[in-house]
């Protein structure tokens, strides 16, 4: 069974920055291409980033320039900076992880945290 415990988030002015850190713990192979993902009330969940296991990025337009994406693989853990935050990154955000466990590759969530930009 894995798990992610995410840490982070909360509220911020218009401008501000916050840190998102999910760390993957329990009993697996390896980890794979992890990221983070969002979703506004009332809109479908949506990609924010991901990271492959080498370090490899990639961004919608909404936040490419704004949001990076990062991970420590010694540490199990995938960060998400987020700067020059606007009224619209306002959301629930969850971070996954594609595990490999005994060589079945499974897509793990994390418990939602949310995210408030006031204007």
């Amino acid at each position: 069974q894995v798990q992610l415990l995410k840490s982070g988030g909360g509220l911020a002015q218009a401008g501000g920055s916050l840190r998102l850190s999910c760390a993957a713990s329990g009993t697996f192979s390896s980890i794979g291409v992890m990221g983070w993902y969002r979703q506004a009330p009332g809109k479908q969940r949506e990609l924010v980033a991901i990271i492959t296991s080498g370090g490899s990025t990639n961004y919608p337009d909404s936040v490419k320039g704004r949001f990076t994406i990062s991970r420590d693989n010694a540490k199990n853990t995938v960060y998400l900076q987020m700067n020059s935050l606007k009224p619209e990154d306002t959301a629930v955000y969850y971070c996954n992880a594609n595990v490999n466990i005994r060589g079945v590759v499974l897509t793990s969530w994390g418990q939602g945290t949310q995210v408030t930009v006031s204007s």
